[in-house]
């Protein structure tokens, strides 16, 4: 199949990009480069620069192309906080761009990346797709709003779409950036280099992390699969964890004691946790990789911990 993939230098995006050459497909990438990088991908796969609110350029990159997944976005929970108006032109802006080209060159599947914010606090976990969404910060509030474009103008205009909420994926790779970063390569680099971690909270709130792996292994499956027309599907590992147990997994991952430092910062949501009965229903899906093996591959496979 001929793929386009928007936001495809990113870390998910590239994982999938990689994956998806690897199986034979022509691949085709767009990304601005805010935040991707194009020397993750494979030489195999052809890359654009660009916007994905450049409708000209889209047109272009997707004539003959079978399946689009969506995964351009701002990402970033306290920044989204800071720049909502950027957020919501970037990622819904972005995604009716992307819908409205495909349909004026009559691509006829979409896969977006949503995300596992949009349930916000939920009393019922692990969470499952019936519940009504509470999303409680700009980025999920985009998020949503993605969703809910994409199921209706897929509805108006016969695109076939599926809704991934993927929960936190992580892995080699995973950018690290200094304003506003990742929890798991946080941890990993600071009790590698034998530092405190800071821990919002007491560190009872929890998450289900993901390893990048079996994030492809579904999105990979929702271009192809039967019966997931305008269906939203949970993407994690349908486990639990919270931030103290995950710091004590990375100091036994890497053999290093870490000093917590705990923040009167509030933790954000409080539990968050993938019902996957959908996924394997409809996808096939099971996670293949526990938090701490995936851990293990993360410190063996990423060269930034490896050069400690």
């Amino acid at each position: 199949m001929r793929y386009l993939i928007t936001g495809g230098a990113g870390f998910l995006g590239a994982a999938l990009a990689n994956r998806l050459v690897a199986d034979g497909h022509e691949v085709r990438v767009i990304d601005d480069l805010s935040s991707g990088d194009e020397s993750r991908l494979s030489p195999e796969i052809s890359f654009t620069r660009g916007d994905v609110n450049d409708v000209p350029r889209l047109w272009t990159l997707l004539q003959g192309v079978e399946c689009v997944y969506h995964l351009a976005a701002r990402v970033h929970v306290p920044e989204s906080l800071q720049y909502p108006r950027e957020y919501n032109a970037v990622n819904v802006g972005g995604t009716v761009s992307v819908l409205e080209a495909m349909r004026d060159v009559g691509v006829r599947r979409v896969v977006l990346a949503s995300s596992g914010a949009v349930y916000g606090d939920q009393a019922v976990q692990p969470v499952h797709e019936a519940l009504p969404p509470d999303p409680r910060s700009p980025y999920a509030v985009s998020k949503l709003a993605s969703e809910y474009y994409v199921r209706t103008i897929g509805m108006l205009w016969g695109i076939q779409t599926v809704c991934l909420r993927i929960f936190n994926a992580y892995g080699p790779g995973q950018p690290l950036t200094v304003s506003f970063p990742p929890v798991i390569p946080a941890f990993v680099q600071r009790i590698s280099a034998g530092g405190s971690v800071i821990i919002h909270g007491d560190g009872s709130n929890t998450r289900d992390y993901v390893y990048v792996d079996d994030v492809v292994d579904a999105l990979v499956a929702a271009s192809t699969a039967p019966d997931v027309d305008r269906r939203v599907i949970n993407v994690g590992s349908g486990v639990e964890t919270s931030v103290k147990e995950l710091m004590h997994l990375v100091e036994r991952v890497v053999g290093k004691s870490a000093r917590p430092i705990h923040s009167k910062t509030p933790a954000g949501v409080s539990r968050l946790c993938a019902d996957l009965t959908l996924a394997r229903e409809k996808l096939g899906y099971t996670p293949k990789v526990s938090l701490e093996e995936g851990l293990r591959r993360t410190v063996a496979l990423d060269v930034r911990f490896n050069a400690r």
